[in-house]
């Protein structure tokens, strides 16, 4: 026997037709998988709101490496949180700015915690957190 369950959804056929039209521009072949993943978005958001779960983040930056410190501040504050910091690269993008990707894997209120020093240390110029999960409660 299968453990997929088939069920209804009423919506107006306007409503429908948007999405239709959005899920189309996405790639999806149906609505079964465009629907699967709007529940995971959700269910990954819920798991940011619990700041006790184990959650996975991406936090990419932006910053100038002419500013005076600013490479050993970033350094010093990634090396506190060793045990939070899964990996981070490095790469030049021009010859003042610089783009730094960090991966952490922690609760989600501590990952916040860290991408919020890192965005607000003086010379970042951009930080962005995107907020994911384990995958291990998303079946």
């Amino acid at each position: 026997m299968s453990d997929i369950t088939r069920f209804g959804v009423s919506l107006k056929s306007t409503l429908l037709d948007k999405f239709d039209r959005l899920i189309e521009q996405s790639g999806y072949k149906n609505r079964s998988e465009a629907i699967r993943d709007l529940i995971r978005d959700r269910m990954v958001a819920e798991e940011w709101i619990s700041s006790d779960r184990e959650t996975v983040g991406v936090f990419s930056l932006i910053y100038n490496h002419e500013q005076r410190e600013l490479n050993k501040t970033l350094t010093n504050i990634q090396h506190r949180y060793v045990d939070i910091i899964v990996s981070s690269t490095h790469i030049h993008i021009d010859h003042h700015n610089c783009l730094e990707v960090v991966i952490l894997k922690g609760k989600s209120s501590l990952i916040k915690k860290i991408t919020d020093e890192l965005a607000s240390t003086r010379g970042v110029k951009h930080g962005k957190l995107i907020m994911t999960s384990t995958g291990s409660d998303l079946d």
